[in-house]
């Protein structure tokens, strides 16, 4: 996948909306392979609905979103599951973790899929990111910091075209921050990958080449 594309694109919730200050919405703005870039938001601006509908978890919008042309409308759940497992990484800004389950085990439910990478890399990602010893522990007893971050590490866990990140850091500090910004653009660039991630002010903080006003 080389490219996505938003053209005239709207949620349902704002139909009616003819003129809309946006810089998404109701406009032509397309996502290119191997570049990066962030939707800078207001709350209840639409960026977790942006994210579900690139990432057809949702439908309920007019306009179109394409792959590499294509209207994702038109694909089959077979084409959806290889998007989901080999085209675009997404962390979405609610987790979606299993609380009963382990750290690791949360992060090895996708890569069991993807066989992306090696036990000694994962063990690796949370040595960077200052939660080794959360490994073993269940996610419930994690803080929000921390299952953000193991969140992130899942993320990662698999091959892409494209890593949609909503509010990837939102619950994390400066130091964290930067470390998350620099796993995902050592990954991004390893794959070639785009990177689209939002937020509505605690910006990750990764050099983008355009920014949206959502």
């Amino acid at each position: 996948m080389q490219r996505i594309e938003l053209n005239n694109t709207l949620p349902a919730v704002f139909a009616g909306r003819e003129e809309d200050n946006s810089q998404v919405w109701l406009r032509q703005v397309a996502f290119e392979r191997g570049k990066m870039y962030l939707i800078s938001a207001e709350s209840g601006t639409g960026k977790s609905s942006m994210c579900s509908y690139v990432y057809g978890y949702r439908t309920d919008y007019s306009g179109t979103i394409a792959f590499d042309g294509r209207d994702v409308r038109q694909l089959s759940i077979d084409e959806w599951c290889d998007v989901r497992c080999r085209h675009i990484a997404y962390l979405p800004q609610e987790l979606r973790l299993f609380p009963e389950l382990t750290a690791i085990e949360n992060v090895e439910l996708k890569n069991r899929l993807t066989g992306f990478k090696t036990r000694k890399q994962i063990e690796g990602y949370f040595e960077q990111l200052g939660i080794p010893d959360k490994v073993d522990s269940p996610v419930a007893r994690l803080s929000i910091g921390q299952q953000q971050r193991v969140a992130i590490i899942r993320t990662l866990c698999q091959p892409c075209d494209f890593i949609l990140l909503d509010e990837p850091v939102s619950h994390l500090d400066a130091a964290n921050n930067r470390i998350v910004a620099q796993m995902v653009t050592d990954e991004a660039r390893s794959q070639g990958a785009g990177v689209i991630s939002t937020s509505v002010g605690n910006n990750v903080m990764i050099k983008v080449d355009k920014e949206y006003k959502l």
